[in-house]
């Protein structure tokens, strides 16, 4: 019987890929001037090969990919500030995922997020899409010191849950960090499916929507 569902923040409780189209775009027409020239067409294909959806490394990628476009390196810099000033007063808060963290708290589930990334930007991006307060537990990477898909991390939040791993159920986009990790941690693992992740290979369930996790954790 599921008592507790976790779930992954970037791509999971939200469309982070939307977000980022929306970010990069304001970021050429932001900076043209300073692209001298870079349509905006490469510009986005460039950024967007560069942010891995969310995986890529920020400052390391805007350093190379300035160098790439044989412009000034403190450019590079402007981005990045302008990427993480500009990246939470994009996110919206979502309906249709916050109607079902409800469903699944008035069945007296417990909920949970573990979310990689440094701790005051997860936060913020917590409080913007007003689910700073919907969760019994809360565990990010850079307060952790440890991140998906290291099983110590799942471990952890079963414990701030009260709850062993065959009672939770974790929720992610990303086969390795989020299904692997949950799976060999002993949750049973779901995979929010996006098309640009190689398959999961291992035993989780699928799902389109979040709000399809609903009839897996019914009682």
């Amino acid at each position: 019987m599921i008592k507790a569902v976790a779930f992954d923040l970037d791509g999971t409780l939200y469309d982070r890929d939307a977000l980022a189209e929306i970010l990069f775009d304001r970021q050429h027409r932001t900076f043209a001037a300073e692209l001298r020239g870079i349509s905006r067409e490469r510009f986005l294909r460039d950024v967007h090969e560069m942010d891995e959806h969310g995986h890529g490394d920020k400052e390391s990628g805007y350093v190379r990919l300035v160098r790439q476009w044989q412009l000034d390196d403190s450019l590079a810099a402007r981005l990045v500030e302008h990427f993480f000033a500009t990246y939470t007063t994009l996110c919206v808060p979502s309906e249709h995922c916050a109607n079902t963290l409800r469903e699944l708290r008035e069945r007296g589930l417990k909920l949970g997020v573990i979310t990689n990334g440094p701790s005051s930007l997860q936060r913020r991006k917590l409080a913007a899409l007003e689910l700073d307060r919907s969760f019994d537990a809360i565990l990010v990477s850079g307060e952790e010191g440890v991140h998906k898909p290291d099983g110590e991390i799942f471990r952890r939040a079963l414990q701030r849950l009260d709850v062993v791993a065959h009672e939770a159920m974790f929720v992610g986009d990303h086969p390795v960090a989020d299904v692997a990790g949950a799976h060999r941690a002993g949750l049973v693992a779901v995979w929010k499916f996006v098309p640009y992740w190689p398959p999961v290979i291992i035993e989780a369930r699928v799902i389109q929507r979040l709000e399809e996790v609903l009839p897996l954790a019914a009682p």
